[in-house]
């Protein structure tokens, strides 16, 4: 590790179990979580691009985007703020919720706070598909994002706690894999719905978001709840039995003596919000923050939310937008596969950092090639060969994301709190990530007008802040037991000023040597 200090991974604790179906299935399930925002994600930019739409919704979008005028610049089509608040709108309510689900998530567990993310996403995706105004649209928008603050805030968390430690990056990756399958299910159905007559196809667009919204609700029926809620809320005969029953063994003894150990360190807090405050928490709050914050400021959501108004800027055709749209939502799903393949292997540092140099040169080299063909004044128009290698250094990003910053923005957060800020933590991931989501979401379009091509590397100067800061600051944490995660911090040559050797507990020393020598 560059510059620190590293925990000896052979000297971890390995309990004893290994991964049953019954771990799996509970996975499977609880990340279908994803599945709701990235069916949002992907679903909006879709209808937004539908003249059809626009024209009932936001009818001075609709001129100005089937205007002919020669002057018209090609960046500015879609400029409008009530139409980037549809999109927007969502990620607001989705951070104010956050802060709700934080203390659901802890005091009533983690399945709960996934049930209400579920039925309260079913019915916005109801008042969504039946819409009538604008007004009935925007209410829609708040629902769903009621739902994905609790569905971004528990599922991680549940994820990570639930996962065996040397399978818990590929487990709870899950989350990302079900989130980018959401993105392209809901590309394709904007694909095919686009060509239906009349109101019904930007109707069953939004309203099929009752399906993905409807399994998560199942999931927090039906799923047990994790060992660390279960103790933490003092049931801890029914925690154990889950405990084996994940694990596939009988003896579970080391693994929930410790989980029982930091349920009794936790307990010692009053206030959660308090004590992610104290320097012990101070490397975790940071990197809550910043890791969140950087995920969206990669510019993602510059090709997830409006992937067709983005190709339809650009020169492609409507029906050649949205299936571009489809195409770089399939490179999302599989270069996601990659991640789960891996990170338990090279460990989170390894793809956190090639993902940022790989994304780095794609947006440089998508931005020289759209001033190339648009200039300043937007006037102009991609080649067919031209538009071909824009959407391959389209996908040539999307692919680096996927495998790295997508679903490590996720995992990372979650695993590195204890369990008594663990919930906080996550409610600041997620108020992080929503807040930089809502102000991307409301702001895009007009920055694309405003700044035209020098957006992409405007974007691109936040992924060499972002690169530099995991070579430095972040310590590698596969393999470590959740409640292990003080000694990394510890181990590391800059955050170790912070953490005193009493906040390591028992539950996280034992079997645990930290190396003295500093890494090359």
């Amino acid at each position: 590790m560059a510059g620190g200090h590293v925990v000896d991974a052979g000297k971890v604790k390995n309990y004893e179990g290994g991964v049953t179906l019954f771990v799996i299935f509970a996975c499977v399930l609880g990340a279908s979580g994803g599945l709701i925002f990235g069916y949002d994600i992907g679903i909006s930019g879709g209808v937004t691009s539908m003249d059809i739409f626009l024209k009932r919704f936001f009818p001075t979008v609709y001129h100005k985007e089937t205007s002919r005028k020669a002057d018209d610049s090609a960046y500015c089509k879609f400029d409008s703020q009530l139409l980037q608040l549809f999109t927007s709108s969502l990620y607001l309510a989705a951070l104010v919720a956050s802060f709700c689900a934080s203390v659901v998530t802890r005091a009533l567990g983690r399945k709960v706070s996934m049930f209400i993310g579920g039925l309260t996403f079913l019915a916005g995706s109801i008042l969504n598909g039946f819409a009538q105004n604008i007004a009935m649209l925007i209410i829609g928008r708040v629902f769903l994002g009621i739902g994905v603050g609790f569905c971004n805030q528990s599922v991680p968390v549940y994820l990570s706690e639930m996962a065996p430690p040397k399978l818990r990056g590929a487990l709870n990756i899950g989350f990302q894999m079900a989130t980018t399958i959401g993105i392209l299910a809901a590309n394709l159905i904007n694909y095919g719905t686009a060509k239906m007559q009349g109101h019904l196809g930007w109707r069953l667009s939004l309203g099929l978001a009752a399906i993905p919204a409807a399994l998560v609700t199942l999931g927090g029926i039906v799923l047990p709840d994790s060992p660390n809620s279960l103790i933490d809320r003092g049931q801890q005969q029914e925690a154990r039995r889950i405990l084996q029953k994940i694990r596939g063994t009988e003896n579970v003894d080391e693994e929930f003596q410790d989980l029982i150990e930091a349920s009794e360190e936790s307990k010692k807090v009053d206030n959660a919000w308090k004590n992610i405050t104290l320097p012990k928490n101070r490397p975790q709050l940071i990197f809550s923050i910043l890791i969140p914050s950087f995920q969206q400021l990669t510019g993602i959501n510059v090709i997830m939310f409006y992937a067709p108004v983005l190709f339809k800027t650009l020169g492609f055709g409507d029906e050649a937008s949205l299936m571009s749209a489809v195409i770089s939502g399939s490179v999302n799903v599989l270069a996601t596969v990659v991640s789960i393949v891996f990170v338990d292997r090279v460990g989170r540092r390894a793809l956190f950092l090639e993902g940022g140099i790989q994304m780095l040169i794609c947006q440089i080299l998508i931005a020289v090639f759209i001033g190339k063909t648009y200039g300043v004044s937007g006037q102009g128009q991609f080649s067919k060969p031209m538009a071909d290698f824009v959407l391959f250094l389209i996908c040539a990003y999307v692919a680096a994301f996927a495998w790295s910053w997508g679903p490590l923005g996720w995992l990372v957060p979650s695993e590195i709190f204890p369990l008594e800020t663990r919930s906080a933590g996550q409610a600041m991931t997620v108020m992080f990530n929503m807040t930089f989501t809502f102000i991307i979401a409301q702001c895009f379009l007009t920055m694309l007008c405003t700044m035209k091509f020098g957006l992409f590397l405007f974007f691109s100067s936040f992924v060499v802040i972002m690169t530099t800061v995991i070579y430095f600051f972040l310590p590698e944490t596969k393999g470590v037991p959740i409640e292990e995660m003080y000694a990394v911090w510890k181990a590391h040559w800059f955050w170790g000023r912070y953490i005193p050797d009493e906040a390591l507990g028992s539950y996280a020393t034992k079997n645990v040597e930290l190396s003295s020598e500093k890494a090359a």
